[in-house]
């Protein structure tokens, strides 16, 4: 549920960024530091960068499909409680689109509030339509995993050396991985350290089973 007031809500935007991570780390990890050479690196530069405005152009577009689908959603709940016979089938339809540990809370007089709230709600169109908020979310999931990319792939820039921008990059990456799973425990209820120090395993394990399988 995305928070009001914000395009992005922080985990949407620690996933966003984790999947830039991962995909940038995956790439980079193919890298032979015995047999590298500045050639190898900034091929390996370009394929990082391409791969994540590639991912990052389609995260975007299902971002659009998600709200789309959210939207749409919103309009049949609308309509079913309008068109509902009685009001214990208005109660329900609203009860279902409620997850389940809201649900459960709800007393019968509390949902009659909220089916008369929604009864009020205008349908602005038939159909469900983006908004410029909508395309603005998806612009801003395009450039998190595009900015994702720089602090792996700055090391192998400003180093020469192979093998240390190597282990510089990936000191960065575990960085990061940790911080994502910090800040995703704050708004999670989670242990911020253990999540952060799960998420860099996570990470790990993920970048591995990926360069294994050849990807």
């Amino acid at each position: 549920m995305r928070l009001p007031g914000r395009i992005l809500d922080p985990s949407e935007r620690v996933a966003e960024i984790l999947f830039g991570l991962i995909m940038a780390l995956t790439i980079s990890g193919t890298i032979s530091v015995a047999t590298a050479d500045r050639f190898q690196i900034r091929t390996m530069l370009i394929g990082v960068l391409g791969c994540n405005l590639a991912w990052g152009i389609i995260d975007g577009g299902m971002y659009l499909m998600a709200c789309i689908a959210e939207k749409g959603r919103n309009i049949f709940l609308i309509r079913e409680v309008r068109d509902a016979p009685n009001r214990e089938i208005a109660r329900r339809a609203v009860t279902d689109a409620l997850p389940l540990s809201l649900a459960s809370i709800f007393q019968p007089a509390e949902l009659d509030v909220m089916l008369d709230g929604i009864r009020r709600a205008p349908i602005s169109a038939a159909r469900p339509r983006l908004t410029g908020r909508d395309w603005l979310g998806a612009l801003g999931v395009c450039i998190l995993v595009v900015l994702s990319t720089f602090p792996v792939v700055v090391p192998f820039l400003m180093v020469q050396n192979a093998l240390l921008a190597l282990r510089i990059s990936n000191a960065i990456a575990i960085a990061m991985l940790f911080l994502c799973g910090f800040i995703f425990a704050r708004y999670s209820g989670l242990i911020p350290w253990l999540t952060g120090l799960i998420m860099v395993a996570v990470g790990v394990v993920e970048v591995a089973i990926t360069i294994a399988l050849g990807g």
